[in-house]
Parts: structure tokens; C-alpha cells; sequence
């Protein structure tokens, strides 16, 4: 059975080339003109992966990606006609997988489309340099941030939060590697796929809304923090 996917987009030339291009690659599609018929579809025609814009008359996309991803985890890539990081930042916290923007090459959309079906296809135990993260029975905890895998459950400071997929990912392995750099090429191959071909800007936004989360002051990080020219590293809080 071919690949459906769901296509928001309210620009017709964007729509058009969209189809032809996809049904070329071998997927099924499905048109959606505003967010409010995106949602009516998304239950009827259950797509394999939504391409969403974030621009829609009725409801923005984030509104609409905020609505599918409380009751699904099918993968969700924004597309966005302004580069403003806040568009960025805002598609990925409502649990966005991914996010381009316009005007973008169709072979890197199609090469992240792909990416994200196959995670979605295979899940988190396949055995694969793409593999996220591995499920172990016994939490996760370094100081006061604790991961348990097998529930999808973090707690910080005593208090359960909620985190959306990519961020539980990128400080599970940021916990299980805690006190060892982790190199941007390293994080961005466990967590999006060693086929990832997007901007790696979405690692630092990814960053910067866990600091947001777990640090005691987000703009002096003292857990995640920066090695300058390699990545990241979690460093446990010190004794006061």
C-alpha cells in the first residue's frame, strides 16, 4: 500500500507542485486548504505523515498540530514561508518532528520525509545508527532530572513535565552520556537520523528549550552546557 500523506497548504502553485512531485516519488496524497478541513481529513484519511504549513486560513498550523499530536504520533513536518526563529521554536514545542522552510529543494523535503516514515515505521528498538534511544526498565537520574523510558515520563525538581518526543530523546541521551561531550554530528544521528538532512539549527532550538526546562537559570546554563566547536555536555548540579 502506497504512502499517504497529508498536504495543509492554502497556496495553490505550492499544492500543485507539491502533487505532482510527491505521486511521483511514489505517495499518495491528500489535499487540505485551511486548518479546520486538515483536521476533518486527518481523522478520515489516517496519512502516514503531515506536511503542514504553518500560514492556514480558519486555524494556523500550529493550532492544528497542536490538535493531531494529542491523539497521534504519525510524523509532522511545518513548513514555514518565513525564517523567523519564533515560527521554528513554536512548531517544535506543540510536537512538531521536523520543520523547512520556503522556498525549499523538493529532494530535501522528500529526503526528510523519508527519514521520518522510517522511524516512524521501525520505532525506537531498531538496532541502527538512527536508533534514538534505548529503552531500559530503570529510570534515569542525574541529581534532580530524572527520565524513566518506558513510561515517557521526566521529572524535574520533584515536579512531573512533559516534554514533546525530540526533547524527551535529546536529554535521555544527554543523561545516559551525563559528564561526557557529545558532539553535534552525534546528537543529531541518535536523535533525527544519520540520514537528517536539515538545518542543525534545530538542535540548538531543541537546546534551548530544555534549558528553558531544566535549568535553574536558562540564560547561565550550568547543566547543559556548551564545549565550544564540538557539542554539548550535561554536567550534574554541585552541592551547595
Amino acid at each position: 500500500m502506497a504512502t499517504k500523506i497529508l498536504i495543509v497548504e492554502d497556496e495553490e502553485a505550492f499544492v500543485d507542485a507539491l502533487t505532482v512531485s510527491l505521486q511521483r516519488e511514489g505517495f499518495t496524497i491528500d489535499v487540505a486548504r485551511d486548518g479546520a478541513e486538515a483536521l476533518d481529513m486527518f481523522d478520515t484519511s489516517k496519512p502516514d505523515l503531515v506536511l503542514l504549513d504553518v500560514m492556514l486560513p480558519v486555524m494556523s498550523g500550529v493550532d492544528v498540530c497542536r490538535q493531531i499530536r494529542a491523539k497521534s504520533k504519525v510524523p509532522i513536518i511545518m513548513v514555514t514561508a518565513r525564517s523567523a526563529e519564533v515560527d521554528t521554536v513554536v512548531g517544535l514545542e506543540v510536537g512538531a518532528d521536523d520543520y523547512i522552510s520556503k522556498p525549499y529543494r523538493m529532494r530535501e523535503l522528500v529526503a526528510r520525509m523519508r527519514s521520518l516514515l522510517r522511524r516512524a515505521q521501525y520505532g525506537p528498538d531498531t538496532v541502527s545508527a538512527a536508533t534514538p534511544v534505548t529503552n531500559e526498565a530503570i529510570p534515569i537520574s542525574v541529581g534532580d532530572v530524572s527520565v524513566d523510558v518506558e513510561r515517557h515520563e521526566v521529572e524535574i525538581r520533584g515536579q512531573s513535565v512533559k516534554l514533546p518526543l525530540r526533547e524527551f530523546e535529546l536529554l535521555t541521551l544527554l543523561l545516559e552520556n551525563a559528564g561526557r561531550v557529545l558532539t553535534r554530528d552525534v546528537l543529531i544521528e541518535r536523535v533525527w537520523g544519520y540520514d537528517y538532512v536539515g538545518d542543525t539549527k534545530t538542535l540548538d532550538v531543541h537546546i534551548k528549550r530544555l534549558r528553558n526546562k531544566v535549568e535553574d537559570i536558562p540564560s547561565e546554563p550550568r547543566r547543559i552546557v556548551t564545549i565550544r566547536g564540538l557539542g554539548y555536555k550535561y554536567e550534574a548540579p554541585k552541592a551547595s
